[in-house]
């Protein structure tokens, strides 16, 4: 089996599920049912930003890199642009509750606005 191929795959399904996080909210505005998947997805961002916690998501793509016989992430395009995006250098738990605060305040701003649109419309 092709377990770095497998971690890199770990790595995308990260990356899109940080991103829906993050924007999903704004999804909100042309697809009704988004909320569903969203507002606990994003419940569980805001959870792993505050707890100080970590994704399930990363000690399997680390299992996965450790059965492909590597040991950090070093070479092609998912390890040398996207891993970064993950795992950025610096990362305390200070700056994790910054990014909660970001994450919660870009989402005010999408469901906010999706309210007020659903508003006017009954208005």
């Amino acid at each position: 089996m092709d377990w770095k191929l497998l971690a890199d795959a770990v790595v995308l399904v990260h990356l899109a599920f940080v991103a829906f996080v993050v924007g999903g909210g704004f999804l909100t505005w042309r697809y009704r049912l988004i909320p569903i998947a969203h507002l606990p997805a994003l419940a569980w961002g805001i959870w792993i930003e505050w707890s100080g916690w970590i994704c399930p998501l990363t000690p399997l793509e680390n299992h996965l890199r450790e059965r492909a016989g590597q040991s950090g992430y070093s070479g092609g395009f998912i390890e040398h642009y996207i891993i970064p995006v993950l795992y950025p250098p610096g990362l305390t738990h200070e700056v994790q509750w910054v990014l909660a605060a970001v994450l919660i305040a870009v989402n005010v701003v999408a469901y906010g606005k999706l309210m007020a649109s659903r508003r006017s419309q009954r208005a």
